[in-house]
């Protein structure tokens, strides 16, 4: 294990876990004595033979590093192996109780572990209630996500939540039951079901850094009861918070200031990073770890195959510390991974984590996150776009891009949250650039006030006193949809256009786990009504949740009528062919990718290759015409000539190769 205050190891990252003697045979001996309470369980679950012995070969082989996690997290407490036994007990009852069709799952997957690298995996966001209504009328949606093309698709958070405000659905009240406007937890078993029976995965979030402040377990601590008061950091007076609160960063500066809320009827102060109403739950007590467990396992069951890990960054708190990465936040979900792999092992993590790139990377390992958002990448090509330069994305990918073996990323244009400029200060300094100024620059030139911009996004969480800002918007109109109809300027739209297929192009064939977020695929522009809603008035990023018109189908069966119907069919059916593309490249598997130095600043060039199948991508950033040599598409790609898959123009290397504004290039040797 690593020491205290040292992040994991590059051993742990990769996938390996060295166990010290000592403490292995003390995790044996400890095995030993709870195997006749493991007995007990199985005789009160009736678990046969056959089950019994798939998870003692799954205990057995990561029993060892669980133990040393739970351990160094909790080893010194007296009660240290009460809890372990407890611990160990919810994953055997999560397995004696899981549905016969998610072991078969099961089974299949640890025999795959990369089933979530292929080619054929594209994934689609989207809220329940604005795409669909409910989670019922969602089923009928099943036959357009196959038409799009998707393979996995994350809903948003769908649990019960508070009422009013309740941070898009992060602030929830109970994990076990489904927000009865979308339906009920029969509901969601049932869409499980029909999206697995079309080759669908599902993915839900797993907000476990905090629970909405009406959550049963916040309401018995309100009500006075000790043993639920330790499960949120609540204190008498401002002694402590003050003494934390000179470390910390504040998340949503203009809700409001400071990381803690007073709570009048206990006359006490709460730790809530995020929202007054949302309770961070406090991992230092152990019976927190286990309810979570529990949790998990429930939303594991209902056939979800994916979790996202949400505000992964945030789990564990120290004095003196930002209590945002510390490594104890990582022996956590570590420890939440190897009891996935014992009791629900085909279920995949995903980590949120929009913090400094090389905090990000950390949860990445297929003892961690098998899966990650790639934020960086996100930002840094719209700063390409804003630019029409890709230097500084050149440099992120040149060390940033590589990940173990087994995981992925998730690579992504806009989702429910904001963009922030999560680019490192020393890549940028390394080309000459203030990364601060930089930022500036770009909020202004994506709030459409910098002069020449195409943008229309609006700010989010300004902060004047540290000039911090985020962005939101739609994928259309932060790439100058919006302001071209506003122009009714034909040049301008075709142009938006080409920058929202380029972006999606990019996310497609860069390697990961490209995803959508629903609306994209009709270029759907902003939707500032928001505002009449008290409820979602207060958070601008409700502007790029516009809500699903499913009018807009009719306009793919035949001529449109109007000229954005014209651009939303022409945007459908690019996207929806380049991901069929995708579909057929073997070489967009995985992720291996080596960047390609095309002596341009505005094109990025790199060559995606898996087993003997090679693709060379070139992307024009610049809205005028570019050029590349030949001879560098000959040496990267071990050809003479190339075709593009996207437009199928060939390409002789024995002359250059010119780009149109804004082209994205897929090309295979012919």
């Amino acid at each position: 294990m690593p020491a205290s205050g040292v992040g994991p190891s590059a051993a742990e990252r990769n996938g390996s876990f060295h166990v010290p003697s000592q403490l292995r045979m003390e995790a044996e001996l400890s095995l030993r004595r709870l195997m006749p309470r493991l007995t007990e369980c199985w005789d009160e679950c009736g678990v046969d033979e056959p089950l019994r012995h798939e998870f003692q070969t799954r205990l057995d082989t990561y029993w060892g590093e669980l133990f040393v996690l739970l351990y160094d997290l909790y080893g010194s407490r007296y009660d240290f192996f009460y809890h372990l036994e407890q611990i160990l007990l919810t994953a055997a009852r999560a397995w004696a109780n899981r549905p016969e069709s998610l072991r078969e799952i099961d089974r299949h997957r640890i025999n795959e572990p990369e089933w979530f690298s292929s080619e054929r995996v594209i994934g689609g966001a989207l809220y329940v209630d604005l795409f669909s209504e409910n989670l019922g009328r969602l089923t009928e949606s099943i036959d357009y996500f196959k038409e799009l093309g998707l393979t996995y698709v994350h809903l948003m958070p769908l649990f019960a939540v508070r009422p009013g405000d309740n941070d898009g659905g992060y602030a929830i009240s109970n994990y076990r039951s489904v927000d009865p406007r979308l339906g009920t937890i029969d509901d969601l078993r049932n869409l499980a079901s029909k999206l697995r029976e079309s080759g669908i995965s599902l993915v839900l979030d797993f907000v476990f850094n905090h629970t909405s402040d009406d959550h049963e377990w916040a309401q018995r601590a309100q009500a006075g009861e000790w043993e639920y008061q330790q499960y949120y950091y609540i204190f008498p007076n401002r002694d402590l918070p003050d003494q934390y609160e000179r470390t910390l960063r504040e998340i949503f500066p203009t809700v409001r200031r400071g990381n803690f809320t007073w709570h009048d009827a206990m006359q006490q102060w709460v730790w809530t990073t995020f929202n007054s109403f949302q309770w961070d739950l406090n991992y230092h007590n152990p019976s927190v770890f286990r309810a979570m467990l529990e949790e998990m396992f429930f939303i594991a069951d209902t056939g979800v195959d994916i979790l996202r890990l949400d505000a992964v960054a945030f789990i564990w708190k120290r004095m003196g510390t930002s209590c945002e990465n510390l490594p104890e936040a990582h022996k956590l979900i570590q420890a939440f991974n190897r009891l996935a792999r014992i009791a629900t092992p085909g279920l995949v993590f995903k980590s949120e984590a929009i913090v400094h790139p090389d905090e990000v990377v950390k949860y990445i390992s297929p003892n961690e996150c098998q899966i990650s958002y790639n934020p960086t990448l996100m930002a840094l090509l719209w700063e390409s776009l804003a630019t029409r330069k890709v230097d500084l994305l050149v440099r992120s990918l040149s060390h940033r891009h590589r990940l173990p073996t087994c995981t992925a990323w998730v690579n992504y244009l806009r989702c429910h949250d904001d963009i922030g400029w999560t680019f490192d200060d020393a890549d940028a300094a390394a080309l000459g650039i203030n990364a601060y100024d930089h930022r500036q620059f770009l909020n202004r030139f994506y709030t459409g006030q910098f002069e020449g911009s195409f943008a229309r996004g609006i700010p989010f969480q300004e902060n004047l006193e540290t000039g911090d800002m985020r962005i939101a918007g739609t994928l259309a109109s932060l790439a100058g949809l919006e302001k071209a109809i506003e122009e009714n300027c034909e040049v301008e739209k075709e142009l938006a256009i080409k920058r929202m297929l380029l972006l999606q192009g990019v996310t497609l064939s860069i390697g990961g786990i490209p995803l959508i977020y629903l609306g994209e695929e009709w270029a759907m522009l902003n939707d500032y009504d928001f505002i009449k809603d008290p409820a979602k008035a207060g958070d601008t990023r409700w502007v790029h949740r516009p809500k699903m018109r499913w009018e807009f189908l009719a306009e793919l069966d035949g001529g449109s009528e109007s000229q954005e119907g014209s651009i939303r069919k022409e945007v459908f059916q690019s996207l929806r062919r380049m991901i069929a593309v995708r579909k057929s490249l073997p070489p967009l598997a995985g992720q291996s990718m080596d960047l390609i130095a095309t002596g341009n600043s505005n094109v990025l060039g790199f060559v995606r290759f898996h087993e003997s199948h090679r693709l060379i991508v070139l992307a024009n950033f610049c809205e005028r015409q570019q050029s590349i040599s030949g001879n560098v598409l000959r040496t990267a790609g071990l050809g003479r000539f190339f075709e593009d898959a996207i437009s199928s123009i060939t390409y002789p290397t024995s002359e250059a190769i010119s780009l149109e504004p804004y082209q994205i290039a897929w090309l295979r040797r012919v």
